[in-house]
């Protein structure tokens, strides 16, 4: 049985934490408006703490202060969620310092995307719900760019009830520079193009719990002590997306081929893809030609259930997605819906 947070509502202290980067020591004004919009949006409260704008180097110098921190938030009674202010690359390096005890047994919600896949990922596997979403710097702080984004969060945080993933009607794969504070909040471009989802392979109607993150990111745990064993992917829909660094579709392909040597890609009940970031249109073309080779082709997962261009991940606006609770792919009518609250009452 997975261990869902409680319900957060207006009012709510969230702490905000750098588990992996020092941006908000180093752009202040993007990582206030954030904050601004949490307060403003959503009515949150926010702490923080010692670490949060730390810079890169002395965050980087300090991995067990950094997960300290974290520890510290779930144990502080105020604090009813934490929120990342971004990501990183090498939050891998704060896991062996977390308390697990103590976290599990003060459930909240924890949620970031990108390099934060490290704890969200660990944590769900011992059992807790995590939220793979948005940060504050990277998604909270261009809240106002998408206000369907804004109004599916308080749906999300407020509502409790399953939801279904719709895909958003614009989206943006770039901010502008973050050295003007001028570009507060703006995005280089909107984009109305290549919105839906495309259903890559299709299969009967299926079930499973999420579990996954940033692809590049979860090269770093794959082989380590947070990697799933066999047993863990019966049942679960892996979710994956690809950071700024742009992987190519053929290095896709090649982690793929790893996930289909270890037995996962027949052991899974669905496969989620991220909209990639900075990929022009043919290589999203190419990047769904090379998943449905993989899987399909190589290995023979005819039946599974694959999902491409999903709002997740390193383009705006994110949707919440929360590991450790079911959905259900539905290719006949092609939607993906939770099918329980996201929250505990």
């Amino acid at each position: 049985m997975m261990i869902k947070p409680k319900k957060l509502k207006r009012g709510d202290t969230i702490a905000v934490l750098s588990p992996s980067s020092g941006a908000p020591q180093k752009f202040p004004h993007i990582f206030e408006h954030g904050l601004s919009i949490l307060e403003r949006e959503f009515g949150f409260r926010v702490k923080e703490y010692p670490t949060t704008r730390m810079s890169s180097k002395a965050l980087y110098e300090n991995p067990k202060a950094r997960a300290e921190d974290m520890n510290r938030a779930f144990l502080d009674p105020e604090v009813k969620g934490i929120i990342c202010s971004i990501g990183g690359d090498d939050s891998v390096r704060i896991l062996r310092y977390l308390d697990t005890e103590s976290i599990l047994k003060n459930r909240k919600l924890l949620m970031g995307y990108s390099d934060s896949t490290t704890f969200l990922a660990y944590l769900n596997k011992l059992g807790l719900v995590t939220y793979y979403g948005p940060s504050i710097m990277s998604g909270f702080s261009y809240l106002n760019c998408f206000p369907e984004a804004l109004e599916e969060y308080k749906r999300v945080f407020f509502e409790n009830a399953p939801y279904e993933i719709q895909p958003f009607s614009v989206w943006a794969d770039a901010y502008r520079r973050w050295e003007y504070p001028e570009n507060t909040g703006k995005v280089e471009r909107m984009r109305e193009d290549h919105t839906h989802h495309v259903w890559i392979n299709k299969g009967a109607v299926s079930t499973g719990c999420l579990w996954g993150g940033c692809l590049e990111v979860l090269d770093m745990i794959n082989g380590t002590f947070v990697w799933p064993e066999k047993a863990f992917w019966e049942g679960r829909v892996l979710m994956i997306e690809t950071s700024e660094d742009k992987p190519s579709p053929r290095q896709v392909g090649y982690r793929l081929r790893n996930y289909g040597a270890q037995g996962i890609l027949s052991s899974i009940q669905g496969l989620l893809i991220g909209k990639p970031k900075g990929y022009t249109v043919e290589e999203m073309r190419a990047l769904n030609e090379e998943v449905k080779k993989v899987v399909v082709g190589e290995y023979g997962c005819d039946g599974l259930n694959i999902v491409g261009n999903i709002g997740f991940g390193h383009t705006d606006p994110h949707h919440i997605l929360p590991m450790g609770v079911p959905l259900t792919l539905d290719p006949e009518n092609e939607t993906l819906t939770f099918v329980e609250p996201l929250f505990s009452s």
